[in-house]
């Protein structure tokens, strides 16, 4: 009897150690492009471009495009809505200040720009493998999951600007802003024509 589970045992070990290596793999080259900002984002704009390729060549799939661009609206809201909501959670320190006179907090994301981005092409690869099994290609008309989403986005993208202006605070920032000092060669310059 031991002998039948040992050969089952020692059957899943290869698989068990394949999995493993090939999950360490994955987590050292996914934490390797965390900082490469630019490619990661040129990377998912190509599995975009892909998928959508797959889709207008197949002409079909749209219930699959319509349930990813929900899903992706869902991740933007969590991209630029502050980790503590001053509508819905108590303020402990974390909030994000409400008056000019308040202390400087930087703006924290409910979804970081990392998880944003691996949720994205997680997403665009998922529906791209989906688009190969015909159960998904539900016959839909598709202008009118276009018009629905559309309309979905400019609402939520209205109330999420309304939350911006209500609470100042700007989901994004282009860097550290530099500060100069005058320009003293201009200054000399002008003083010297009197």
């Amino acid at each position: 009897m031991e002998g039948a589970g040992s050969d089952a045992a020692s059957a899943v070990a290869p698989i068990a150690k394949w999995k493993r290596d090939f999950s360490r793999a994955f987590q050292y080259y996914l934490d390797r492009s965390t900082p490469h900002i630019t490619e990661r984002w040129l990377g998912t704009l190509a599995v975009a471009a892909v998928y959508m390729f797959r889709v207008y060549h197949v002409r079909g799939f749209y219930i699959v495009s319509y349930g990813l661009g929900i899903y992706i609206l869902n991740l933007l809201i969590g991209f630029m809505s502050p980790k503590v909501d001053p509508e819905l959670e108590i303020l402990d320190g974390a909030a994000l200040p409400t008056k000019e006179s308040d202390e400087f907090r930087p703006f924290i994301r409910r979804l970081p720009e990392f998880k944003f981005w691996y949720s994205i092409t997680k997403a665009f690869c998922i529906a791209f493998l989906m688009t190969f099994f015909s159960v998904f290609d539900v016959p839909v008309f598709w202008p009118i999951l276009l018009c629905y989403w559309v309309a979905l986005f400019v609402l939520t993208m209205k109330r999420q600007i309304m939350h911006m202006i209500k609470y100042r605070y700007v989901p994004f920032s282009i860097g550290k802003q530099r500060y100069t000092g005058k320009n003293i060669a201009a200054s000399g310059a002008s003083l010297m024509k009197y």
